[in-house]
């Protein structure tokens, strides 16, 4: 296998035609390791990290890895994936299936070569079930010297939609997977709303003019939804969410949803529509609006609804295991971490 190295964003640039193509070839195809996410991402939020280096493994001309790395200094010199750890929900060392042995071999003998930055230890943070390098990957760096520890770091919920073969009463199926009580409470909010704001409605804003009004209309939801939520949507982040906003809807992969009432936004989400996923990335509501009709209940409840007209057949909740996750019939799928030290 030939190996390259790039040492900044020159390596996005250089791999942005392959870099899709070999993740569809990947075990987890995922938005967070697009190109769109991982240049935005770094552009963005990571630069001010610390340094970038692209490795990208190549068998007889074709691209068959791309592992995106950056040094940072964290209780000594670390090394971390691109996007790890802030707003990427999964997250992996992308390589085509088959070849995983092969490029962990390498990735590890570029880790003890000279070419690698100093490391104490490297974070592989937000792994999905699928991915090999929770499992693997530690076999083999323990046998080639290494200490490697790998612990579970979180649920993400997710619900499997009806197929096809049920579309024509697809949503009654969906309700009845639900606990009694849960499918009851659904029904009685819809029918809530339908009686006391009979003007309610569903907007959705994809590319085009009136996005950029309509991210700043989710920032300021998001940020007076909760006291944490304000917290995190600081100037930096708002800046992200614009652009990957802007760069995620030019390829059709943003939902960006409100629920009106009289005209006025009191609820949105903020997900992405990716491959066959609906992923519920972020959200907000107006609590001087019209707490009393659950606006984000129903939002939400729209949206699966949505997803399952469209024929999307996992509606991912992502990272957390918040209760109304569950309560939509959310089950959980575990997101691992590996971490790889020095003896």
């Amino acid at each position: 296998m030939e190996w390259t190295l790039y040492r900044d964003d020159s390596g996005f640039d250089a791999l942005r035609d392959e870099w899709n193509d070999l993740l569809g070839r990947s075990r987890f195809d995922t938005i967070f390791l697009t190109h769109e996410w991982q240049s935005t991402w770094w552009r963005y939020l990571g630069q001010s990290r610390g340094p970038l280096y692209i490795l990208a493994g190549r068998d007889a001309g074709r691209l068959v890895a791309i592992l995106p790395m950056y040094a940072q200094e964290q209780d000594g010199p670390a090394l971390q994936v691109v996007g790890c750890i802030e707003v990427s929900d999964y997250l992996d060392l992308i390589i085509e299936e088959g070849y995983e042995e092969e490029v962990f071999r390498g990735f590890l003998a570029w880790l003890s070569g000279p070419d690698a930055p100093e490391w104490d230890f490297v974070d592989l943070c937000n792994q999905p079930a699928a991915s090999l390098s929770h499992t693997l990957l530690p076999k083999l760096a323990e046998a080639a010297g290494f200490v490697a520890e790998v612990a579970q770091e979180d649920v993400s919920p997710v619900i499997t939609l009806p197929g096809p073969e049920d579309q024509e009463d697809a949503w009654d199926t969906y309700l009845a997977s639900l606990d009694k009580k849960e499918r009851h409470e659904i029904r009685r909010k819809l029918r809530r709303v339908e009686r006391e704001a009979p003007d309610a409605a569903i907007r959705f804003v994809g590319a085009g003019p009136d996005l950029g009004a309509a991210v700043d209309t989710f920032i300021a939801l998001h940020r007076n939804s909760r006291s944490d939520k304000h917290a995190f949507m600081t100037e930096e982040m708002q800046a992200y969410f614009r652009a990957i906003a802007g760069v995620l809807a030019e390829r059709g992969w943003l939902q960006l949803s409100f629920l009106e009432v009289g005209g006025q936004p009191v609820a949105t989400y903020f997900c992405f529509d990716y491959r066959n996923d609906i992923l519920v990335y972020n959200s907000g509501y107006d609590p001087a609006g019209v707490p009393q009709l659950s606006p984000g209940w129903v939002l939400l409840a729209r949206l699966i609804e949505h997803a399952i007209a469209i024929g999307r057949r996992r509606f991912d909740f992502l990272q957390g295991n918040e209760d109304y996750k569950y309560r939509f019939g959310g089950v959980d799928t575990p997101v691992f971490r590996t971490i790889l030290r020095r003896k």
